[in-house]
C-alpha cells in the first residue's frame, strides 16, 4: 500500500496531506497547516522577502520530517500564485531543496482549478448537471464550471485575498475610498468570467480554502446557524456579512468565531470577492468544502499509480476532453485526426516487441496523434516547429509540462529533421527520452503515411515482425488503392532501419 504526500505552497499557508492507497482509495493519515504569508511582500515589491521564504522553509522542513515519519513513497510539492508573480522565485526554490530534497513545481492557475476539480469530483458524488468551483487563495482566485464532472469552464482571476489586502487596505478599518477602488478592481475582474458563468446555469457553487471556511463560520456567527448541517452561505447573508465584516477593526474581526487572527488580517479583502461573485454570476448560495488542491494532487499520484481508481478514469477523461477542444480550437480536420490516432494505437500494440517502449508512451503518442497538425494554425510553413511550440506552450489539461515536452517532441519530428541531441525540442527533456521521443515520432509517421490521402483508403492494416524484417500489409477499401500510403510509407525505409535496425516494407492486400 503507497503512501503518498501532498505539499501545497500556498500566497498565505502551506498545506500538507500524506494518504495511503489502500486497494482504490486513499486514506488520509496526516494533515498539516501554517500560514506563513509566502505572498505578502511578492504583491508589493514582485519579490519574496527573505523573512517569509525562512519560515515557510522552516515550516516544509517539518512537513519533510513527518513525510519521513510515515513512511511516504513519493512526495509532489506545488507552488501557486506567490511563485509564479515572483522574480526571486528560483532562489526560494534551491533553498527548499538544499534544506528538504523536494523539488518545487510551479503550477499554472489553470492546473491549479483542475487538479482542484480533480480533488472534488473525486470524493464527492455531484448530482446537479451543473456547478461552480470557487477557490479563493493568498493570490489568486479559480473557478471552474463543471458539468457531469467534466470542466466546461475555468479561469484564475489576480483576486487572492493576499494580494488584495496588500494592494488597496491600508486603514484599519479600510476607508470607504479603499473599498470603492477595491470593489472596481474586483468586478472589473469578475466580469472577464461572469458572463460563461452565468449562460451556464449553474445550479450549485462549492467553494473551498481557509476564506471560504471562514465566512461560512461568519454566516453562523451573525446568524445563529451553528446548528446548520451543512456550511451553506446565502447571497443575502454574504453581502450583509461583507458589510459588517469591513466595518469592523481586526480586534473586532478577531473576535468572529471561525475567521481566527491569521485570517482576520485579510477577510476583508475575500468577503468583498464572494459578495461580488455571487452577485454577479447570479449565485443564490455556496457550499463550503474542506476538500482542495492537496487532494487533487493526491488524486493525480494516485493515478499515475493505477489508473483504474475512480481518479484514474477522470484524468483520462479530462485529457481527452482537453484534447478535443485543442483540435477544434486550431482548426484541425477531426475525422483526420481520429484516424492517425487509431493507426498509431494499433501499430503500438502491433510493434510492442520491436519499439519497447514504456506503458506511458501510448498516451504520449495518442496525443502527438491528435496534435501533430496545430502548427498549420499559425502557417504551413514551418508547421512542424509551430506545432512543437503550441503543445508545449498551450495549457492541455491532465498533462504535466515535462508530459507536454514529450508530446511536442514526437510531433515536431515528422518532415525531414531528425532529433539529435541539443536540438531546442529536446531541451529539458532527459537524455533517456531522446531515444524513446525518435522512435514514438517513427510510429506517428507510419501512421500518418497510412493516412496520408485523408480518403480512408486504407480499411486495415496486418504487421508482420519476422527474420529481421516488418512488413506492413495494407487492406484497400473498394475501389479505392493505396499507392499514396504505399509511397509515403517507403520513404521512411532508411530512418526505420537506423532506429530499429530492421528493414521495413509495405504491400497491399
Amino acid at each position: 500500500m503507497p503512501v503518498f504526500a501532498a505539499v501545497d505552497i500556498g500566497s498565505n499557508s502551506v498545506r500538507l496531506k500524506i494518504a495511503r492507497l489502500r486497494g482504490r482509495k486513499l486514506q488520509a493519515i496526516h494533515e498539516d497547516r501554517e500560514v506563513t504569508r509566502l505572498g505578502e511582500g511578492v504583491f508589493r515589491s514582485n519579490f519574496l522577502s527573505p523573512e517569509s521564504m525562512g519560515e515557510t522553509v522552516k515550516v516544509l522542513r517539518r512537513f519533510h520530517r513527518s513525510a519521513q515519519r510515515l513512511g511516504t513513497d513519493l512526495v509532489r510539492v506545488v507552488a501557486t500564485a506567490a511563485l509564479r508573480d515572483a522574480r526571486n522565485s528560483q532562489a526560494f526554490l534551491e533553498w527548499v531543496r538544499s534544506a528538504t530534497g523536494w523539488a518545487v513545481e510551479i503550477i499554472s492557475g489553470l492546473e491549479e482549478a483542475r487538479l482542484i476539480h480533480l480533488g472534488l469530483v473525486s470524493h464527492l458524488r455531484l448530482s446537479t448537471s451543473t456547478v461552480l468551483m470557487i477557490d479563493l487563495g493568498g493570490g489568486s482566485c479559480e473557478l471552474t464550471v463543471s458539468r457531469h464532472g467534466h470542466i466546461r469552464e475555468t479561469v484564475s482571476l489576480p483576486l487572492g485575498a493576499v494580494r488584495l489586502t496588500n494592494e488597496f487596505l491600508t486603514h484599519d478599518p479600510p476607508r470607504k475610498g479603499e473599498l470603492h477602488r477595491m470593489r472596481g478592481f474586483i468586478a472589473r475582474e469578475i466580469a472577464r468570467a461572469s458572463g460563461p458563468i452565468v449562460r451556464s446555469r449553474v445550479k450549485a457553487a462549492i467553494a473551498t480554502s481557509g476564506t471560504a471556511a471562514a465566512l461560512a463560520a461568519a454566516a453562523s456567527h451573525f446568524h445563529g446557524a451553528g446548528s446548520r448541517r451543512t456550511p451553506i452561505v446565502t447571497r443575502a447573508e454574504m453581502k450583509q456579512i461583507s458589510k459588517l465584516i469591513s466595518r469592523l477593526p481586526l480586534e473586532g474581526r478577531k473576535k468572529i468565531s471561525g475567521i481566527g487572527p491569521r485570517r482576520a488580517e485579510i477577510i476583508v479583502a475575500g468577503a468583498v470577492v464572494y459578495h461580488e461573485l455571487m452577485d454577479r454570476c447570479q449565485l443564490r448560495t455556496f457550499r463550503y468544502s474542506p476538500l482542495g488542491l492537496r487532494d487533487g494532487i493526491l488524486e493525480q499520484m494516485a493515478a499515475e499509480y493505477d489508473k483504474s481508481t475512480r481518479s484514474g478514469r477522470q484524468i483520462e477523461s479530462e485529457r481527452w476532453d482537453s484534447l478535443k477542444q485543442a483540435v477544434e480550437h486550431y482548426r484541425v480536420d477531426m475525422a483526420h485526426a481520429l484516424d492517425v490516432r487509431a493507426s498509431a494505437m494499433d501499430l503500438f500494440g502491433a510493434l510492442k516487441t520491436l519499439h519497447r517502449l514504456p506503458p506511458e508512451y501510448r498516451e504520449w503518442l495518442s496525443a502527438a496523434a491528435m496534435l501533430y497538425e496545430v502548427g498549420d494554425y499559425v502557417n504551413r510553413n514551418g508547421r512542424h516547429r509551430h506545432t512543437q511550440y503550441i503543445i508545449s506552450n498551450s495549457e492541455i489539461l491532465g498533462y504535466t509540462p515535462d508530459q507536454r515536452r514529450v508530446i511536442a517532441a514526437i510531433a515536431r519530428y515528422l518532415g525531414k529533421s531528425r532529433p539529435t541531441a541539443g536540438d531546442s525540442p529536446l531541451k529539458g527533456v532527459q537524455a533517456a527520452e531522446q531515444e524513446n521521443i525518435a522512435k514514438a515520432s517513427m510510429l506517428l509517421r507510419l501512421a500518418r503515411a497510412m493516412n496520408l490521402g485523408r480518403s480512408r483508403a486504407v480499411e486495415g492494416v496486418r504487421v508482420r515482425v519476422r527474420d529481421g524484417e516488418v512488413k506492413l500489409t495494407l487492406t484497400a477499401r473498394r475501389r479505392l488503392g493505396v499507392d499514396l500510403e504505399l509511397w509515403a510509407i517507403e520513404k521512411d525505409r532508411d530512418y526505420f532501419r537506423e532506429l530499429f535496425g530492421r528493414e521495413l516494407s509495405a504491400a497491399a492486400a
